[in-house]
């Protein structure tokens, strides 16, 4: 039988743990990422056991009589090992609902991961969902390169990371995490937007996981021309922010950068470039999503999901 639980602190190494073991868990839900910004949300989140064992985890925080899973991560859900197979995880929903609906809440908004990020198969919890009446409320599409499969830029991206290389332009680890973020901070300002993360919970973040959370940056000289936050999740990478200056954009720097990435991490199964959606889902940048379609990336969609308890 499986127990269902509230988390408390206590249990963050356990938490850890269960991630570490799990299909379908990645850097963004260990406690010591998602703890960084604890106080601007009010944490629900669970812990699954089986004879007091954990074997699951559920990252949540509540907003008003809604569940959340979580407001501070891309994506979370259930994160689950291979203790749990398809009846457990139905029984296991039930036990969540119950739980939820005993605090008051009326609704849960259900974060997938998506099936790229997996380790091992993991959708027993949509089948879940489809049994308990779900339905889909939103879908972005992000854009992954799968590594180990035939994939090419286009010509013109070729040429434009050639021409960058003939110009001198260096592409190397970094540790200039300031002047990174201030070009992210001003390329964002033009669009009326900032960076998700301050400079310095990017640093608190980096400190915590110096060997998951890289960045590397493209420069002519000591010139900064485009940098990249890479979140190293084991089977892939993720491009967290992309940014180029003026000039970076003119000399390809940021074309350059990439195509080293790409070359760097070419054993892994996966590059994400991140999604290209606005308003929930509803716009899609398709300026955006094409400058990754030329480096031969591809869609997989990001769902959320509303379950009426």
């Amino acid at each position: 039988m499986l127990a269902v639980r509230p988390y408390v602190p206590a249990d963050a190494g356990a938490w850890d743990a269960v991630v570490e073991q799990s299909r379908n868990g990645v850097l963004l839900h260990q406690r010591g990422y998602m703890d960084y910004h604890a106080h601007r949300f009010a944490d629900r989140s669970l812990m699954v056991e089986r004879h007091g064992e954990p074997v699951a985890v559920f990252p949540a925080h509540v907003l008003g009589k809604t569940v959340v899973s979580h407001g501070g991560l891309t994506y979370a859900g259930l994160i689950s090992t291979q203790a749990l197979r398809a009846e457990s995880t139905l029984s296991l929903f039930e036990s969540i609902g119950e739980i939820y609906r005993a605090l008051g809440m009326d609704s849960v908004i259900y974060k997938a991961v998506p099936h790229v990020f997996h380790a091992y198969p993991a959708d027993e919890d949509l089948y879940a969902l489809h049994r308990l009446g779900a339905r889909l409320k939103r879908r972005d599409i992000s854009s992954i390169i799968a590594l180990q499969e035939s994939f090419c830029f286009t010509d013109g991206r070729r040429r434009a990371v050639n021409k960058a290389r003939k110009a001198g332009l260096q592409v190397q680890a970094s540790s200039d995490l300031a002047g990174f973020h201030a070009l992210l901070s001003e390329v964002l300002c033009k669009h009326d937007a900032v960076p998700t993360h301050s400079l310095d919970e990017l640093r608190l973040l980096q400190a915590r996981f110096p060997r998951q959370i890289l960045l590397y940056d493209a420069r002519r000289g000591d010139e900064l021309l485009a940098g990249a936050v890479v979140y190293d999740f084991g089977r892939g990478v993720h491009t967290q922010y992309l940014a180029a200056s003026e000039e970076g954009r003119r000399v390809n720097a940021l074309n350059l950068l990439l195509a080293e990435l790409i070359e760097l991490y070419a054993s892994r199964h996966y590059f994400s470039l991140g999604i290209s959606t606005e308003q929930e889902g509803k716009a899609l940048n398709g300026g955006l999503i094409t400058q990754k379609e030329y480096f031969g990336a591809r869609g997989v969609v990001h769902d959320f999901y509303e379950w009426a308890l």
